[in-house]
């Protein structure tokens, strides 16, 4: 156990091919910047929508010590096995799901500690089961029960909702990091009660895209409104996230964006 820790939090994974390119340069990720713990959130590796059983055994072989998701989470049944047996693997809190398989909060053994993963959905824009205000208190309260280092991944929409929720948790949280638009944001920083946010963490996935999607395809529905199959595209791969570092009393200490371009690997589909 070390006095600090070091957190790399990817954002959302889209498609196949960006998932073979994460999974390629994870060694040199690992190696730029040591983390102790290694979040990824996972909701779109699967064809762009879910998360298959494979894919998640293939991150836990790279380093990664826990996978969070969104709204698409439940998209692969194939998926729902392991979220009810794989600790390891989260689905938001309150996706509006009966009976959803699986947990919300993941308990992590790390070299450097002890360390708690929060996975939460918002509800502006977004269905959820319950208000995300309503319901991160006691997540909070039992995660803290683990360790003072703890991490959300609040899977939303809404830019204000981020970052009101931000603001209600400072303190009481190590980082709490947004997800689902697929856009990075420019305002990393370290709140004033010690908790490192990030609106947006942005998208391990294709650029050259329409937030991953094949351009054409989403261009097309915007000027026919026709729906169309959602093809993710394969060019501009780029891995996004965060790297925090956080004291042993949980308060972060420094957070960085990360945004680096990776060659996609040529052979299938994942």
């Amino acid at each position: 156990m070390t006095n600090t820790m070091t957190t790399l939090m990817i954002g959302d994974v889209v498609g196949g091919t960006s998932l073979r390119a994460l999974l390629a340069y994870m060694p040199t990720l690992i190696a730029t910047h040591q983390p102790d713990l290694i979040v990824v959130n996972a909701e779109n590796a699967a064809d762009g929508s879910g998360t298959s059983p494979r894919q998640a055994e293939e991150l836990f072989a790279a380093g990664v010590h826990v996978i969070t998701g969104g709204n698409h989470t439940l998209k692969r049944r194939s998926y729902h096995d392991m979220l009810r047996t794989d600790p390891r693997t989260l689905r938001p809190a309150n996706l509006p799901t009966v009976n959803a398989p699986g947990a919300a909060i993941a308990r992590i053994a790390t070299t450097a500690g002890p360390a708690a993963v929060i996975n939460l959905q918002g509800a502006v824009f977004l269905e959820a089961s319950a208000n995300p205000f309503a319901i991160i208190d006691d997540l909070i309260a039992t995660a803290a029960a683990h360790s003072a280092q703890i991490f959300v991944d609040f899977h939303a929409e809404a830019t204000s909702e981020k970052v009101a929720l931000g603001h209600y948790v400072d303190g009481r949280v190590t980082a709490i990091v947004g997800t689902h638009t697929h856009v990075q944001t420019a305002d990393a920083r370290v709140l004033k009660g010690g908790s490192a946010y990030i609106t947006d963490l942005g998208m391990t996935g294709p650029h050259d895209s329409v937030i991953g999607v094949n351009t054409q395809i989403i261009i097309n529905r915007f000027l026919t409104g026709a729906p169309g199959r959602f093809v993710p595209a394969e060019d501009d791969i780029r891995i996004q996230g965060v790297v925090i570092t956080s004291a042993a009393d949980g308060r972060a200490t420094a957070i960085a964006r990360i945004d680096h371009p990776v060659d996609a690997p040529q052979h299938g589909n994942q």
